[in-house]
């Protein structure tokens, strides 16, 4: 059963295992060749993915929408589930969506309150510019790059659940990624290069 405790910004839940329960939207236009990032809170030179905590009966995909729409101000479809993605030393699980946007607003709650932005990259870019600072971020939104190069069609054709499953589960030094509809090898892969920085809040 899930716990929670209240905090400065909301209610924090848990899962079962004491992790820290968030959920993150790589937000995509239609083909899936750009990708929108934010300004992070801290340093607002910094680009993030969107995301946040998950707050009480709230399931993770509703969080992830939620939160794309608070830090970055932007409405879509919600696709497939790349994943979710463990933390032990912050002790956060993040479970991890597509979403393809299909509105900008002008202005949106963070624009406001701390005067966050939002700009668009493209799938490589976006890339690189996490890698400087947000490794694991960066690692999770590579997962688009097979699929833009082969001109595949966008997140929908493959819609996640609810919540990302947990069928696959891969370990190194303690991090772990759970992942949805990915092969072994690669699921190994990102597991074994998953970077304990990164999933700090932002």
């Amino acid at each position: 059963m899930s716990k929670m405790v209240k905090v400065r910004s909301g209610v924090r839940t848990y899962d079962e295992d004491g992790f820290v329960k968030r959920a993150a939207c790589i937000c995509v236009n239609e083909n899936e060749t750009k990708v929108l990032l934010v300004s992070s809170r801290r340093d607002s030179s910094m680009w993030i993915v969107p995301g946040g905590g998950v707050e009480p009966e709230e399931l993770p995909d509703m969080a992830a929408i939620r939160e794309v729409r608070e830090e970055a101000g932007v409405l879509g479809l919600l696709g497939r589930c790349l994943g979710v993605f463990e933390n032990s030393e912050r002790g956060h699980r993040t479970s991890v969506y597509v979403l393809v946007v299909t509105e900008e607003m002008e202005e949106w709650e963070d624009s406001k309150s701390i005067g966050r932005k939002r700009k668009w990259f493209s799938v490589e870019e976006a890339v690189e510019e996490l890698a400087k600072h947000k490794p694991v971020q960066s690692r999770y939104v590579s997962l688009l790059l097979p699929r833009t190069s082969k001109g595949s069609s966008n997140s929908m054709e493959n819609p996640g659940p609810p919540e990302c499953s947990r069928e696959q589960q891969q370990s190194e030094d303690g991090h772990h990624c759970l992942a949805h509809n990915k092969d072994e090898e690669e699921v190994e892969a990102i597991a074994k290069t998953i970077d304990a920085d990164d999933n700090s809040k932002t």
